[in-house]
């Protein structure tokens, strides 16, 4: 008796593999998403920085007012004569200013001039300067704003005023 080539017995089935639909390559329902993403991220991403270009040109046109008030009252201050106290004042106020492109109008209160000797007196400085913001060309944001700022500085009892 011959063997029979492929015994059955005690052997198992090999297991069956399930069927399985065929599938698709990963992502292809994706396609192009990321293009369209980046199409409406980039003027978001655009917008957002010209907001920090615009604030960081506003704080610093506002610091550089209030600091050019203050300058220009101190030397006022140190002035001799109320006409030289204005002189001083606004000479000094435009040139602070010179490099944010901008003409300051300084207006001096000098009536602490004709008060007595040893009496307390104080100039003051009132500086308004415009900035040029066009260039940015942000929606909603006007052409130029303009910076106010006031300072006082006292000036010395013991000397004399003219």
């Amino acid at each position: 008796m011959t063997k029979p080539r492929h015994s059955s017995v005690g052997r198992a089935d090999p297991p069956s593999r399930p069927t399985q639909p065929a599938r698709r390559r990963r992502g292809a329902s994706e396609r192009g998403s990321a293009t369209l993403e980046a199409v409406i991220l980039t003027p978001a991403l655009l917008l957002f920085a010209a907001l920090l270009v615009f604030a960081g040109r506003t704080a610093l046109a506002r610091q550089a007012v209030d600091h050019a008030a203050w300058q220009a009252a101190r030397e006022a201050s140190l002035a001799r004569t109320a006409a030289d106290a204005r002189t001083s004042a606004s000479a000094q106020a435009a040139a602070l200013l010179a490099r944010l492109g901008c003409r300051p109008a300084v207006a001096v209160d000098t009536a602490g001039f004709s008060a007595p000797v040893t009496q307390p007196a104080d100039v003051t400085v009132a500086v308004a300067c415009t900035i040029d913001v066009g260039q940015l060309a942000l929606p909603g944001v006007p052409g130029t704003i303009t910076f106010h700022a006031t300072a006082d500085s006292p000036l010395d009892r013991y000397r004399s005023r003219g």
